[in-house]
């Protein structure tokens, strides 16, 4: 009997503790004095507990996060804390207003099971039950319900629908997401109202987008806004006030502070992978063979920040281009590398004569060469690269062919970004006189404070000194601080009080479209 006693305590303890079971507990106290009945004094906690494990069971699979819901119950001894806190004072009234109006952002209310959440709280409302065993389902169903949605709702608008990291193979922000505690702690919430209210998207190109939406006429164009409304819920790193987009659909680079802009610019970037490129894709991982890799240059989604400068750079040939492109123009001519001025190394040795390379004893699959265009004025690079750290080696920089900046579609390059000002642009990066002449000396252009001439003179000098061999080299250059740099993809935007679009380049819009189409 003694024994008996000691394991009695801690279980009487675990339930004052908790007062769930507590005669009659708190749903039945707030639903007695709401509705003045006194069925509800005669809640059962055992009775509803099991009435609610089966409704739990029968809504899993439809949860979108289950686990954290499951565990959040588990953790309240399956109390309906939605409906205790939030019936009376109309809070999941609220909630399912907004659940409703929804289609603000895009949603279909029939996600989050709206229309069944108000029947259930209609049923609850009317005050019908003759038993109190009566009221089980409608408040177990109608927590649950609320829950998930509640959930979801806010979920959605904080973090968007779709995870792009998932759907888009060069995506590279990183995005935050919803997670288990924060989710936890929402259903905890004592201010559901408060929360549905500072959950709603504040951004003005949101609300511009928003506003489009609304009184947009066109499927199509409701599509456009729609989806780049998920864009801008997506919770991307803080850039600051002060940072660089690059906009691929818009072909522009743009430095914004505050709601000024510093320099806007047109740019070149990636060119659309091939047609039919997954397909391709799996063909070339069967056969290994080269000439069944499709091609894929498109410029990936990132967020950095520029950290240095390199005047007259020396471009670093990626393998890819070397067996696509170098390998053949080289065998087509013996003197094409000499006379693009590209240096090729072999086991990291420079060979001094690179025409004499007797290319077919070479399979360009498995060239053992390095390739190194030299710096110049035929560099590919142009004169200025601006550098960020990034796992794609991408990069900002100049080019020696100005053509592309002309065309309409400038989606032209092998993935990195091609800026049309890249003198501007380093001279903002800098912001020091001192250092911006030094710069301009190094790419042979006089200095603009006429008291540091001696360096572009000297320099000049050099140059025409007959008797030396002058080299040119890259000069590195640190900007003032690093500038935080956002390559992104929005196909429709607010500027100047007007929604601007642009052509979906990649078919990314596409490929989200047909992600969200569950929630449409």
């Amino acid at each position: 009997m003694k024994n008996f006693r000691i394991l009695l305590i801690p279980f009487i303890l675990t339930i004052s503790a908790c007062g769930w079971f507590k005669q009659p507990p708190e749903i039945g106290k707030v639903l007695s004095e709401h509705f003045k009945n006194k069925i509800y004094k005669d809640f059962d906690t055992v009775a509803y507990d099991s009435v609610f494990v089966k409704t739990l069971d029968s809504l899993n699979n439809a949860f979108v996060n289950p686990k954290t819901i499951k565990a959040f119950y588990a953790s309240h001894h399956s109390q309906p804390k939605l409906v205790t806190k939030f019936f009376v004072d109309g809070g999941l009234d609220s909630l399912s207003q907004y659940l409703q109006n929804s289609t603000i952002h895009g949603f279909n209310p029939k996600v989050f099971k709206t229309q069944e959440i108000r029947n259930l709280l209609e049923q609850l409302s009317a005050n019908t039950f003759k038993k109190v065993e009566e009221s089980y389902p409608v408040i177990a169903r109608l927590e649950l319900l609320s829950a998930n949605a509640y959930l979801n709702y806010t979920n959605y608008l904080k973090f968007g629908v779709v995870n792009p990291r998932n759907l888009f193979s060069r995506y590279y922000i990183k995005v935050k997401r919803p997670d288990s505690v924060g989710m936890i702690k929402l259903l905890d919430s004592e201010h559901i109202l408060d929360t549905l209210r500072a959950v709603q998207p504040k951004s003005a190109q949101y609300r511009a987008l928003q506003t489009a939406y609304l009184n947009a006429s066109s499927e199509d164009e409701k599509r456009i806004l729609s989806l780049n409304m998920e864009r801008y819920r997506w919770k991307l790193p803080e850039t600051g006030e002060n940072y660089v987009q690059v906009n691929i659909p818009d072909f522009k680079l743009t430095w914004f502070d505050k709601q000024d802009t510093l320099i806007s610019m047109k740019v070149c970037v990636g060119g659309k992978r091939e047609a039919g490129y997954e397909d391709k894709l799996k063909a070339f991982a069967k056969s290994g063979n080269l000439d069944d890799k499709p091609k894929n240059h498109e410029t990936p989604l990132l967020f950095s920040k520029i950290n240095s400068i390199q005047a007259n750079p020396i471009w670093n040939i990626p393998v890819s281009i070397a067996q696509s492109e170098i390998y053949w123009m080289a065998r087509k001519d013996p003197y094409y590398l000499s006379n693009s001025n590209i240096k090729v190394y072999y086991k990291d040795k420079l060979i001094g004569e690179p025409d004499t390379i007797n290319w077919n004893k070479y399979s360009r699959d498995k060239l053992p060469f390095k390739f190194k265009q030299g710096s110049g004025g035929g560099n590919a690079l142009g004169k200025f690269k601006f550098i960020f750290d990034n796992g794609s080696s991408i990069y900002l920089h100049d080019t020696n062919n100005k053509n592309g900046f002309n065309l309409a579609n400038r989606a032209i390059s092998h993935g990195c970004v091609r800026i049309e000002k890249p003198l501007e642009f380093a001279e903002l990066l800098v912001k020091d006189p001192y250092t911006y002449d030094k710069l301009r000396a190094e790419v042979d252009l006089p200095p603009v404070d006429s008291t540091h001439n001696k360096w572009y003179k000297k320099r000049m000098a050099a140059k025409a000194d007959t008797t030396k061999s002058f080299q040119l080299k890259p000069a590195w250059f640190g900007p003032k601080k690093p500038v935080p740099l956002i390559i992104t993809y929005l196909t429709a935007w607010s500027q100047n009080d007007k929604i601007e679009y642009r052509p979906d380049i990649y078919g990314l819009d596409e490929k989200l479209w047909a992600a969200m189409k569950k929630f449409r």
